[in-house]
């Protein structure tokens, strides 16, 4: 039988560039709002713009783009955080042709002068004067690059006097040349290892997931009759926000821009903007989560909030097999419960995320199925789904009405998934981008007859949901031959309050190890919950020997969902996180795992060296089935 939830649905031929939805909406519908900005960032007031307003905007902009010498196929690079001017400027760019290369504001002089250097930038807006400064530091190994434009110096107020004198109909003739297979955009990939790579990606690439979505999955993005909106605070820079802002724009959604990712200013925007759809990172969703218990047990509710959490996640997995004509869903107790729960806990934790939030996708890397069922357990469900940056974003989606937690959905209409027999993600769809900017060797490797070659592990089910189980390169194995994929681990152990951050090591080791990070706010909370007695040498020894059989606990739950020979056997938790200041974060939040190995190259032998010695403390009892020579815990 045609499976009706994915059919494909129907989305008009695109015939020009990205551009023309705004002006088609302009149109059409000139009074609908379609962004949001604030008069000033401690302001809690929102004032919409219409797509009247927004659509002249982007013209006056245009106009000014124009009269500096911007011609269709120039790069031209933005280096700024999320923020309002971003929107108005890509569109303005698209509109003439022009091709975006977004760049990190956080990233390197080395990083900036090659990605400059590589895309052939004739011009680039940074944000403020550190970005000037650092741009100026490699200008001379530039010699196309002709403009610096800086945000917080008024450079788009200028743009838009220098082209008073452009005509209206030379916008309109150079926006109606812009094809579909024209390039929008060279994103780079977040280069875990050596030089970023440019992905060229058309305007039919980055509109083609956001019309297929917005078809199929529009109508869920806000109850009936409201307007669906969006709170943007994940780079632009990104493939993944660069097709948020997409499709909002194309979907005629309100979209308010949050360049701070701090939890207090994510917390206000979401309060004030208060959006009906969120999007985030699975790192995002697992911080809430622990935000959400952290309050519970300040306030003494901590027991009352793990009951609700544990319903909620009961009430939705027996929801799902119902979905799936697995069961026969919630039993009246359940649903008892669960009905308790929604008024005295569920609707406060959804007021701390606006209060208008009915769905939620999640992208970047893959969710738990915990975290998910929790999530639509107290009536936000998060829409797990897959893409990277050569395919502009999602190529994967769960199907209405038959949505399976701790898999990332199903093949979007019009594009293809397939499993090669290493376990190597295959995709293939009107998405895939058109090759790596000046590396033809690289581009033929990616690019398997039609195909593109993902570098990510996964596998298919008989109903066709993906799930992903790791990158190819991530794949650690021991002395011993064993092959380990990291992310289950380390997924499950970020789960625990106490740990922020893991990263499985045991390339060529006897066994499986891992570096671990602690949430200091999460930390300072346990420690102040502990009441210890006795003088401070002796509290503070007992504090240690708490946090270390807490995070052997985390450990062994973590363990718990492998087989014997991956789990992990030894452990340090470190004195930092790893950011992307220290260099062991990409820009887009992923591990740069050969750094972290580099850079705590000693932590990692010390720790392999003590398990050899069996240096023994007290076990956990979660522990006390391991062999004697599993037991080595390291201060």
């Amino acid at each position: 039988m045609r499976d009706l939830a994915l059919a494909r649905p129907a989305v008009s031929p695109m015939t020009g560039g990205l551009a023309d939805s705004l002006f088609e909406t302009a149109e059409r519908s000139p009074a609908l709002p379609m962004l949001a900005r604030r008069p000033s960032s401690s302001s809690e007031a929102w004032e919409e713009v219409t797509a009247v307003e927004f659509r002249d905007e982007v013209v006056d902009l245009a106009k000014g783009l124009i009269a500096s010498g911007i011609a269709p196929g120039h790069r031209v690079a933005i280096m700024a955080r999320t923020r309002y001017e971003w929107t108005v400027l890509s569109y303005a760019l698209w509109t003439v042709g022009a091709e975006i290369v977004p760049v990190y504001p956080s990233s390197s002089r080395d990083q900036v002068e090659w990605i400059l250097r590589d895309a052939g930038c004739v011009a680039v807006v940074v944000e403020d004067e550190q970005g000037v400064m650092t741009v100026g530091s490699v200008c001379t190994s530039l010699p196309l690059l002709r403009h610096v434009w800086q945000l917080d110096a008024g450079a788009l107020e200028q743009l838009v006097a220098r082209g008073d004198d452009v005509p209206l109909a030379t916008v309109d003739s150079m926006r109606r040349i812009v094809m579909p297979d024209s390039t929008a955009a060279i994103t780079y990939t977040s280069g875990t290892t050596g030089h970023a790579l440019g992905c060229a990606l058309s305007h039919r690439g980055v509109a083609s997931p956001c019309d297929t979505l917005l078809a199929g999955w529009g109508r869920t993005v806000a109850r009936p009759g409201e307007q669906g909106s969006v709170l943007a605070f994940l780079p632009f820079s990104h493939a993944y926000g660069l097709m948020i802002q997409s499709l909002c724009v194309r979907g005629g959604l309100l979209m308010g821009h949050e360049p701070e990712v701090s939890e207090k200013a994510l917390s206000s925007a979401l309060r004030s903007f208060r959006p009906t759809y969120l999007y985030a990172v699975p790192s995002l969703f697992e911080k809430i989560y622990k935000n959400f218990l952290r309050t519970a047990q300040r306030t003494g509710r901590g027991a009352l909030f793990e009951r609700a959490a544990d319903t909620a996640r009961a009430f939705a997995a027996a929801a799902e097999r119902q979905r799936l004509g697995r069961g026969p869903g919630p039993g009246f107790d359940l649903r008892l419960q669960h009905a308790l729960y929604e008024r005295t806990v569920y609707r406060r934790l959804r007021a701390a995320l606006g209060g208008r939030v009915c769905r939620a996708t999640s992208g970047g890397s893959p969710l738990s199925r915990e975290l998910s069922l929790f999530y639509e357990g107290i009536g936000v469900y998060v829409h797990d789904g897959y893409g990277l940056t050569e395919t502009a974003g999602g190529v994967t989606m769960q199907p209405l009405g038959r949505e399976k937690s701790g898999t990332v959905g199903q093949a979007l209409p019009g594009s293809e998934i397939r499993v090669a027999e290493d376990g190597e993600i295959l995709v293939r769809g009107p998405s895939v981008f058109q090759g790596y900017v000046n590396d033809e060797a690289a581009t033929r490797a990616a690019l398997r007859g039609g195909w593109l070659a993902t570098g990510d592990l996964g596998r298919l089910d008989s109903e066709g949901y993906l799930t992903i189980t790791g990158r190819k390169k991530d794949i650690i194995v021991t002395s011993g031959g064993k092959s380990v994929a990291p992310a289950v681990l380390e997924q499950r152990l970020r789960m625990h309050p106490l740990i922020h951050q893991a990263v499985v090591v045991g390339d060529n080791r006897p066994c499986v190890g891992a570096l671990i990070t602690l949430d200091p706010e999460f930390l300072a909370h346990w420690r102040a919950g502990l009441a210890l007695q006795g003088d401070a040498p002796m509290r503070e020894a007992r504090e240690e020997n708490a946090l270390r059989e807490e995070v052997a606990r985390a450990v062994a739950a973590a363990n718990s969902a492998v087989s014997r020979s991956e789990s992990i056997r030894v452990f340090r938790v470190l004195p930092e996180p790893f950011d992307v200041a220290n260099g062991l974060l990409t820009p887009s939040m992923k591990l740069r795992r050969d750094e972290i190995a580099r850079h705590y190259a000693f932590e990692i032998d010390a720790m392999y060296e003590a398990r050899s010695r069996s240096r023994r403390p007290r076990m956990p009892d979660e522990l006390s089935n391991w062999d004697e020579s599993d037991n080595v815990f390291l201060r």
